[in-house]
């Protein structure tokens, strides 16, 4: 018996379309929602697929976010931005956000580095998606 995707297939090669997903759907990016959670909830992942991060731009009323994708699963786990490059600083999230196509099929650990990672280090802000090659199901 096979296996279907639930995704819509653009050709015969059997290549799903990628899919944008905007990063914590209405909350989008901000403090105090479960990044992993929604990680899980709205895989798999696909390479190609795009991941929009949206957050308002700091204020005097708001807490700056940023996205940061850090080295490796370590890092992830103990919020260590030394080596993590910043993909989106505080203002990059306001509008229509910015994008991020996942494009190699490893771990991308994504945490918001703002306050020395307190965002992150306090187990909300961040999460992980691993890409899967649509090649390979």
């Amino acid at each position: 018996m096979a296996v279907s995707i639930a995704r819509p297939f653009e050709n015969s090669i059997n290549t799903p379309t990628p899919k944008k997903f905007i990063v914590g759907d209405s909350y989008h990016w901000n403090y105090g929602f479960n990044y992993i959670e929604w990680a899980t909830k709205n895989g798999p992942f696909f390479l190609n697929d795009t991941l929009v991060f949206k957050y308002d731009p700091p204020t005097p009323k708001t807490f700056p976010h940023s996205v940061y994708l850090l080295p490796n699963h370590e890092s992830f786990i103990k919020c260590d931005l030394k080596n993590a490059k910043m993909q989106g600083n505080t203002k990059q999230g306001a509008g229509n956000g910015f994008e991020f196509v996942l494009k190699v099929s490893q771990p991308h650990y994504f945490a918001c580095g703002e306050h020395d990672g307190i965002h992150c280090l306090n187990g909300t802000m961040k999460f992980f998606v691993t890409p899967m090659d649509p090649s390979h199901h």
